[in-house]
């Protein structure tokens, strides 16, 4: 009996223990300013592929002429994407449709990009993308930036 009490209470602390990591971790990542929740789907074979499939859950954040992108179900301290503001081409925008308004936050925007020639879909509320729009056209003077 004492046995299986302490089994439990070891259980429900390392339980408590994760879901605290996850919360300071992205405290941490939310800190500086700058972020944004994004879901993030990496090379995509389709253009506008409905399908809810590949869809990752995020918080981005501006650091530079950079966007990083974390993946919210995750403990790793370093972004799992990078992306720089010389490298992204917009492609086009739409709204979430079939199985992606599952999958998405709800009124998420989908933006279809390219960045060093993989094609990825970010999909993003309608003031976060307002944001990224205005901060891909703010580059310095002498970058190329494609905005469709």
């Amino acid at each position: 009996m004492v046995l299986a009490l302490t089994v439990c209470g070891l259980v429900v602390a390392l339980v408590v223990v994760g879901l605290f990591v996850f919360g300071l971790r992205r405290r941490l990542i939310q800190r500086s300013g700058g972020t944004f929740d994004c879901s993030l789907r990496w090379d995509v074979r389709e253009k506008g592929d409905p399908s809810g499939k590949g869809w990752s859950y995020g918080v981005a954040r501006y650091n530079g002429d950079r966007v990083e992108w974390y993946r919210v179900f995750s403990y790793a301290p370093r972004p799992r994407r990078v992306l720089e503001r010389a490298a992204i081409e917009v492609e086009g925008r739409r709204a979430a449709e079939g199985e992606e308004e599952l999958a998405l936050l709800s009124d998420a925007i989908i933006l279809t990009c390219l960045h060093r020639g993989t094609r990825l879909e970010l999909a993003m509320s309608e003031d976060a993308l307002t944001g990224f729009l205005a901060w891909l056209e703010a580059a310095p003077p002498g970058q190329r930036v494609n905005v469709a």
